[in-house]
């Protein structure tokens, strides 16, 4: 059957031949679809929900930058920040270092006190010394062992200055009795490291030490911030340099006054170092400080490449008195074992990997295990700063420290958890990094320091 179509004005009609005939015509009619208008509501819906969670993000990340660039940055002023005393002025550095807790207030990591507690705090009485160390005898110069030094002895790093320690005696050092006799330095008059007699003078006349040093030109020197004029009055700020470091120093513009002080620092010059390492030289003051000041019941060290910026006496209050210790100094930031830490210095070239094997072996020799944990800490510490007191068991602390560090090699951190576990000191603190950070801006390293020409000892 045929059939025609034809489309008027959008209705179809369909004729066919038989519908022709009868003069039927049926017609169908196409609907036109009604299109509705979107409203503005529906179409910012839309784009909310299209748009909407990459610009959440975008938002999150912005501001967890933001947080962590003024968490960082040393340079952040606060505005609580209390006022700068005098001989702090052009020192841009900031007091307070607060941080965030959980719930996102601010506060500071080391509870300091007040300063108005600060103002009235005085050290306590001189306790009685108590087992198992009353007295220290240090070995004082012996020429009969310079005679039969070994060949060991002849290619290690201990001198007329250390004394020539050996294994044996190494190992009773570690065998702390009522009077112990041990090598701490100064072994002999021809040993190096001389000061002047006015500061020698100086030195014994401090009973509070904060002390830093810069040897072979090393970092700038670093003005202490936020002490109280209390502790201006009892607190020794004494800064050890060499004739490299006064040069470079002086062509900085930092000169050194007739009263022998630059800003809060009196500068002692030290004569004769006794090592080519100057990293070794810089341990007798870090490490044997009580060598250097006699009468000093507490010391703090800061590395050069920090600026102290806590009242010295808040700190000792804080650090050992409040928590009845005698050491105190900040856990590790990155690792928790020495053997993690060995590997991490040959990788970083701190040390070669000959120096670091024969160290570490002779560490497992002598037992100590790769644990991660002493006494619920971190079996690994950062000594950058180092709050202590100096009382005889302490003080032989720091000697064991000071022989093992001249022994292998000179990265104090890798030998402190060896004598912390083999001598077993009480009262060790080792605090948190935030606290550290709250105690020191850190500037870095500025430049390399220069070698002694020759081994004077």
């Amino acid at each position: 059957m045929s059939s025609s179509s034809s489309l008027i004005q959008g209705i179809s009609i369909s004729v066919s031949d038989d519908e022709e005939a009868s003069g039927k015509v049926r017609v169908r009619v196409r609907r036109k679809r009604n299109h509705r208008p979107v409203s503005a509501r529906r179409r910012f819906l839309r784009h909310a929900a299209r748009w909407g969670a990459p610009l959440l993000l975008a938002a999150l990340a912005f501001s967890l930058f933001i947080y962590e660039y003024y968490s960082l940055s040393p340079f952040y002023e606060s505005s609580s920040s209390p006022p700068r005393p005098a001989g702090a002025a052009g020192n841009l550095s900031r007091v307070d270092r607060p941080t965030r807790a959980a719930d996102g207030a601010r506060k500071s990591c080391l509870k300091i006190l007040d300063p108005e507690m600060l103002q009235n705090l005085e050290l306590p009485e001189t306790p009685e010394q108590s087992p198992p160390v009353k007295k220290i005898v240090y070995r004082s110069s012996l020429p009969h062992l310079e005679d039969n030094i070994s060949s060991n002895m002849t290619s290690s790093r201990f001198n007329s200055f250390t004394g020539y320690q050996t294994l044996t005696e190494r190992e009773e050092s570690f065998k702390p009795k009522e009077i112990t006799t041990v090598h701490c330095g100064f072994y002999s008059e021809n040993g190096g490291f001389r000061v002047s007699d006015a500061d020698e003078d100086y030195m014994r006349s401090c009973s509070v030490v904060v002390a830093t040093c810069a040897f072979g030109g090393g970092d700038d020197l670093h003005q202490p911030i936020g002490m109280t004029e209390v502790s201006l009055k009892k607190v020794c700020y004494v800064a050890f340099w060499d004739e490299v470091t006064r040069s470079a120093q002086q062509e900085e513009g930092n000169k050194i006054g007739e009263d022998l002080m630059i800003g809060l620092w009196r500068i002692i010059l030290v004569r004769d170092l006794p090592f080519i390492d100057q990293r070794l030289n810089g341990k007798i003051p870090k490490l044997i400080s009580h060598r250097l000041f006699p009468t000093a019941r507490y010391s703090i060290w800061v590395d050069s490449k920090s600026q102290f910026r806590r009242d010295p006496l808040g700190v000792i209050e804080a650090l050992l008195w409040r928590s009845n210790s005698s050491l105190a100094l900040s856990e590790h930031g990155a690792r928790s074992s020495l053997y993690d830490e060995g590997n991490a210095i040959v990788k970083k070239h701190k040390a070669t990997p000959e120096e670091v094997k024969i160290q570490l072996d002779q560490y497992r020799k002598d037992g100590i295990p790769d644990d991660k944990r002493f006494n619920g800490k971190k079996a690994l510490a950062e000594a950058s700063v180092i709050v202590r007191d100096h009382t005889p068991l302490t003080n032989l602390f720091m000697c064991l420290w000071f022989n093992e560090v001249v022994r292998f090699t000179s990265r104090d951190q890798l030998s402190f958890p060896y004598v912390l576990r083999r001598l077993r000191l009480p009262g060790v603190h080792l605090f948190p990094v935030c606290a550290r950070k709250d105690l020191v801006n850190s500037f870095g390293h500025r430049r390399k320091v220069k070698p002694l020409a020759k081994d004077r000892r």
